[in-house]
């Protein structure tokens, strides 16, 4: 069980890549000396996000008759494509003005609880069960939270250059969860 979670937990952390966040959580909370608020602002929201979808995930499959084959490959492409974006540093998602609140911006871009974290959540629920899948993701939470939290002392101290290597390994990292999900979904199609 302890070796599962932390599997979950790790990939879920990498997929959230809440390093990535930092510059965007920055420029958004400038004139706010205090982050607490807008980092607890942006983890609610993700975790509202990633809960409603690790209980409900299952019906909205249903619901859109979508089998879990179907899930892990397609979960496994916007994996990759997210990967990609951390690796190259560019965003196939473009966000106009910056008059959102710190929350809504991490989640709009998305930057915490995007597809691949919605994905990935109902996959361990499947794989995993929830009970295990919950602790995970309540672990990655609350390093996000964490990370988020401390935002200005890493930039600090990391600055740019490491900062964006970080970014890129944990692009490639993604890449070869997605490659693990999409081959996965292959092969029990197959089956």
């Amino acid at each position: 069980m302890i070796e599962e979670i932390f599997k979950a937990a790790i990939s879920l952390f990498i997929i959230m890549s809440p390093f990535s966040s930092i510059p965007v959580f920055l420029a958004v909370t400038r004139n706010t000396r205090r982050k607490l608020k807008p980092a607890s602002q942006a983890i609610g929201v993700a975790s509202v996000t990633l809960f409603t979808f690790l209980f409900l995930g299952r019906e909205i499959m249903n619901i859109f008759s979508i089998s879990f084959f179907s899930l892990k490959i397609a979960g496994g492409v916007v994996l990759t494509i997210l990967g990609i974006e951390l690796i190259l540093g560019t965003s196939f998602i473009k966000v106009e003005g910056e008059d959102y609140s710190p929350a809504i911006s991490l989640i709009g871009t998305p930057l915490l609880t995007g597809p691949g974290v919605i994905v990935s959540t109902m996959i361990f629920t499947q794989e995993y069960g929830y009970i295990i899948t919950i602790i995970a993701a309540t672990i990655s939470l609350t390093a996000s939270w964490l990370i988020l939290l401390c935002s200005e002392y890493i930039d600090r101290v990391v600055g740019d250059f490491w900062r964006e290597t970080v970014s890129r390994v944990t692009g490639f990292l993604l890449v070869a969860v997605a490659v693990e999900f999409i081959v996965s979904g292959i092969r029990l199609t197959l089956t």
